[in-house]
């Protein structure tokens, strides 16, 4: 049996029984693929010479496959099926190397019975390489068109469910099947895996919820997924009930693609607003640290097959159709404008048909001639919505006609049947201006398929030469601004589809468009199209997930959370979580200890009071009693401030990350470099109120000798996207000032030059070698960049010899998170629970020695 050990995963949040996989089809596709992982660890041992290396392979799953069934004329005898050649996912075969093989996961168009899908598997597996996801039909229906067509479909172009007939109000046992559909993939993904050579492609907002499935069996699971939709802003995005868990599942990718930078902006944007992540770009490419993984975004538009389209453009039937169209329309003096849409909400139909009318009133010269040919393909959904767009458009058809048609001449026909592939290209060739009018739309590719049929080839080139068209490629676009590939057609006419006068006076200046600039228009964009087309597409987006997963086998990996918010941490193999039993042994051996503690997210957690708790001070002055610690305080807060929040005899503490520095509080505060020139505020300041007035919710802390622009509580896209503006401002106005502009979470400090809580560790240390008490203990906690310093300082040879020959060294970062700090802590909690211990221990021993020292005494007077 396939392990079932993730199988509870989600039960809580789905209610759902597992699903196991028929017995007759895993046992096919045991013998079929000899890499089938059987149990957690094992892996069928087929025969295979070991000198082969494995051949590389990628399991694209897909809520469809690409594959066209054909129902038995009788129970007797077996399904039958043939590849879909216009699907998307079968063109990744045909355009990728020889050398990678492609296993298909997804569902069939058709419903097969119970009792016959092991046989249908077994065959699918053998002929096509394909694994089918049987869904029970109460799921299939709830999850397709309930979840994905009723919830996320219409949210991710933008329609909110302000009333039940827009949408629907959110059903949570639609959620509930849409994650136990993308639970029974998971369990077909599961059952061919080889999880340290397969690549894993998802594909579309069908399955969202599938990385997190697969995370949780396959820590190490080289996994990327594609969105072929839009992906709304934030401000859409975030009415979603579930919105944290499908971007949380989503960040259990390795590569997330997207096709234009605006929908990667919103994902972005919605992780940064919800969950709290920032991105950052590293050499050109996107990335997110999320819990030590780095996540990278793909921004990549696909493209159409070439080869494909080439053929059809040869086939004696597309020829025959092209001669068709041209006697009924060219020979007859016509000019063809061309939409290809199906007949759902966000295409835009009734915005055309609304357009061209306007057209035909402006522009009487064009009646009699011009003709527009609306393709509609059927929906792919089904509701009011659908049956009111129909009823919509043929009544517009009906009015446009009546109003300027003419015997013979119709200025729109609606072709409402579906067209063969051949058929839509001879459409294409013949049509002078292609209109795509969608209101949105993920990628659409009617207006690449229309350059690359107008490209034509020679007979064609000679059927329309005989038809009077002058010599040389040419075609014209008018596009929606709404729609992804119009950043990739800059030579296109975009229009606003509402503006209906706008759209109308692009049709026409469409039209009359010189020659000469309609062919330079079509040479830029074919080039675009024929270098970018599916296969530069997919090996673009493989190559990047083998480049963003080679380092997996380098760190550690585990998982934690539970349900939907299950993650995997990532760290590095020498990154370890520090271990209270081994420090507190350490601590007890030594004999003198060197501890430097950041405070702010730190030994306090980041809150709005920012003064230390009781408990927190006592555990301080617990350890700052023991003579065999030297304890040093390091903080941004002035000095003014942890004077008073930290009343300890002992404590030394560093203030403005370490300009003053003070060894026990009734000493004198001293500075660690020179005296500083504070005369800098004097030109900072003011750019500081400029954007402190520009970004609501920042603020400005004013310290001795550091200015600190915070922009917590403000917008946080708004507030980065100043952070950014001020540190140039700063950067630009200070360039002659002996200061350094730096950036933390959240906040913009300016200080002077050389101050660093790495200088504060040296001298501490310093101070203590030449006293003749260089430690043999040193434990340094700290939470974000600043604290780095103290961490690097540690780890250097300089730092040896300060330290006694044995010294046993704990640097250690509050989370888990990339850090020069060999050790981490998960929060503040665990820091205080740590320190806590410590003090008990020097308490303990403080005991024992007074204990000691009353023995001696006693033996002394016995004596």
């Amino acid at each position: 049996m396939v392990s079932r050990s993730y199988s509870n995963l989600l039960d809580l949040a789905t209610g759902a029984a597992d699903q196991a996989p028929a017995a007759g089809a895993l046992g096919a596709l045991r013998r079929r693929l000899p890499r089938v992982v059987t149990n957690s660890g094992l892996i069928d041992d087929s025969p295979a010479s070991p000198s082969v290396p494995p051949r590389p392979r990628t399991i694209v799953v897909a809520n469809q496959l690409p594959i066209r069934s054909h129902r038995p004329a009788s129970p007797e005898e077996p399904w039958t099926f043939d590849w879909d050649e216009d699907a998307l996912l079968r063109h990744l075969h045909h355009t990728s190397p020889p050398s990678m093989e492609f296993i298909y996961i997804g569902c069939l168009r058709d419903d097969i019975p119970q009792a016959e899908q092991d046989a249908v598997a077994q065959a699918l597996l053998d002929t096509h390489n394909c694994v089918p996801a049987f869904l029970p039909p109460d799921i299939a229906e709830r999850y397709y068109h309930g979840f994905c067509k009723q919830h996320l479909w219409p949210l991710f172009h933008y329609m909110l469910p302000l009333s039940p007939d827009l949408g629907g109000r959110f059903d949570r046992a639609l959620w509930q099947a849409y994650v136990s559909a993308n639970k029974i993939f998971a369990d077909k993904v599961l059952e061919v895996i080889n999880p340290d050579d397969d690549f894993v492609w998802v594909h579309d907002y069908h399955l969202m919820v599938l990385p997190t499935f697969l995370r949780k069996r396959f820590n190490r699971i080289k996994l990327g997924f594609f969105l072929h939709s839009p992906f709304p802003s934030s401000e859409i995005y975030k009415t979603l009930p579930v919105r944290e868990e499908l971007l949380r599942a989503l960040l259990n990718s390795d590569l997330i693609g997207f096709h234009t930078f605006d929908y990667a902006r919103h994902f972005l944007s919605c992780c940064s607003r919800m969950l709290g992540l920032s991105y950052e770009s590293k050499r050109g490419n996107i990335c997110l640290e999320y819990y030590g993984r780095t996540v990278s975004i793909k921004i990549l538009p696909v493209g159409v097959h070439m080869e494909q389209l080439k053929a059809v453009l040869g086939q004696p039937e597309t020829e025959a159709k092209v001669a068709e169209l041209m006697g009924m329309y060219m020979g007859k003096g016509r000019v063809v404008m061309l939409g290809v849409d199906d007949m759902d909400i966000f295409k835009g139909i009734s915005l055309k048909l609304l357009a061209m009318e306007e057209l035909l009133r402006q522009h009487p010269e064009w009646r009699g001639k011009l003709v527009l040919v609306q393709v509609a393909n059927p929906a792919r959904g089904r509701g009011k919505d659908v049956a009111e767009v129909q009823a919509e458009t043929y009544a517009m058809v009906r009015r446009i006609n009546e109003v300027y048609g003419e015997p013979g001449y119709e200025p729109v026909v609606l072709i409402d049947e579906p067209l063969q592939f051949y058929e839509r290209v001879a459409y294409y060739v013949i049509a002078e201006v292609c209109l795509v009018t969608a209101v949105r739309d993920g990628m659409n590719l009617i207006p690449y398929e229309y350059i690359v049929s107008r490209q034509g080839n020679e007979a064609l080139d000679r059927m329309l030469l005989r038809q009077g068209k002058p010599e040389g490629k040419k075609s014209m676009l008018v596009v929606s601004e709404f729609i992804g590939c119009s950043p990739s057609l800059s030579g296109a006419v975009r229009v606003n589809p509402w503006n209906i006068e706008a759209v109308a006076d692009a049709m026409e200046s469409a039209l009359v468009l010189p020659e000469s600039e309609k062919r330079l228009r079509h040479d830029k964009h074919f080039r675009y199209v024929n270098t970018h087309d599916v296969g530069y597409w997919a090996n673009s987006f493989l190559v990047d997930l083998k480049r963003t997963c080679v380092d997996h086998d380098k760190r550690r990996c585990w998982g934690i959370g539970f349900g939907l918010r299950f993650r995997v941490v990532s760290l590095d193999l020498s990154f370890k979580k520090l271990s209270l039993e081994s420090i507190l042994m350490a601590y007890r051996r030594a004999k003198k200890r060197a501890v430097l503690l950041d405070y702010d997210g730190t030994l306090m957690p980041q809150a709005i009071n920012k003064s230390p708790s009781a408990e927190s001070v006592r555990i301080l002055n617990s350890l700052c009693r023991d003579k065999s610690n030297e304890v040093y305080l390091c903080s941004g807060y002035d000095r003014r401030t942890l004077h008073e929040w930290f009343p300890c005899e002992n404590l030394g503490i560093a203030a403005e990350h370490g300009y003053f520095v003070r060894c026990r509080r009734d000493a004198e505060w001293q500075t660690c470099i020179t005296a500083a020139d504070c005369s800098w505020k004097q030109i900072a300041k003011p750019v500081m109120r400029l954007y402190r007035e520009t970004t609501d919710g920042s603020t400005i802390e004013d310290r001795e000798t550091v200015l600190v622009w915070n922009y917590e509580d403000a917008d946080p896209d708004f507030g980065s996207c100043q952070a950014k503006e001020l540190v140039d401002h700063l950067e630009s106005v200070l360039a002659n000032e002996p200061v350094s502009v730096k950036t933390t979470p959240h906040s913009v400090e300016v200080k002077p030059q050389g101050v660093s809580k790495g200088l504060v560790a040296r001298r501490m240390l310093a101070s203590m070698q030449e006293r003749g008490e260089c430690p043999d203990f040193v434990l340094c906690i700290g939470d974000d960049k600043s604290d780095e310093d103290m961490f690097q300082l540690l780890a250097t040879a300089p730092c040896g010899a300060s330290l006694a020959s044995k010294a046993e060294v704990f640097a250690c970062t509050v989370g888990r998170k990339p850090s020069k700090a060999k050790y981490y802590l998960d929060d503040a909690a665990e820091v205080v629970r740590l320190m806590l211990g410590l003090s008990y221990v020097s308490e303990e021993l403080a005991l024992a020695n007074h204990r000691d020292e009353d023995d001696d005494s006693s033996l002394d007077v016995w004596e």
